[in-house]
C-alpha cells in the first residue's frame, strides 16, 4: 500500500519524474506547513557541502521515518510547525551562513533539497546572487 502524499509530496514526486515546473514546486513548498524537529533549543539542522540544511517534514509519517533513523533516546520528538516560506524567508537569513531547506530526508525517493539560491531564499543570502545579477553570459 502506497502512503498518502501531501500536496508538497505530490509536487516532489512530479518534479523527480521530470513532469513539473520547478517554480510550482517552490511555490508549493512556500505554502506548505512543515514539521521541523527541535533539538537543544533550536531547529534540527545538518551541515553538508558548505550549507546548513534546516530539515523539515511534510507530515507526521515522514517525521516518524526520520525519528526511527535518528532516535532521540527516551524522549519524544518535539517539533515546530512552520510555513516553508517562513523557513526560507526568515530563518535561513538569520543563520549567518549559507542555508537551505531539506524536505523529507528519510523518505526513500521522496526527499527534496531547496538550496540557498535566487528564487528560493532572499537574494541577500543567496550564494548565486552575484551571478544572477550579472545575467547570462554570451
Amino acid at each position: 500500500m502506497q502512503p498518502s502524499r501531501t500536496a508538497l509530496g505530490e509536487r516532489i514526486a512530479e518534479r523527480r519524474s521530470g513532469h513539473d515546473d520547478p517554480r510550482a514546486l517552490v511555490g508549493e513548498m512556500r505554502r506548505s506547513v512543515l514539521l521541523v524537529p527541535v533539538a537543544d533549543g533550536g531547529l534540527w539542522s545538518v551541515r553538508s557541502g558548505g550549507v546548513r540544511w534546516i530539515c523539515g517534514f511534510s507530515d507526521e509519517a515522514a517525521l516518524a521515518r526520520f525519528a526511527l533513523r535518528h532516535p532521540p533516546g527516551d524522549r519524544p520528538v518535539d517539533y515546530a510547525a512552520l510555513l516553508g516560506a517562513r523557513i526560507v524567508d526568515e530563518i535561513v537569513p538569520a543563520l549567518g551562513e549559507p542555508g537551505g531547506l531539506a524536505v523529507d530526508i528519510a523518505t526513500e525517493d521522496g526527499a527534496m533539497f531547496f538550496p540557498p539560491v535566487v528564487g528560493i531564499v532572499p537574494d541577500a543570502v543567496a550564494v548565486d546572487a552575484g551571478a544572477a545579477a550579472e545575467g547570462p553570459r554570451s
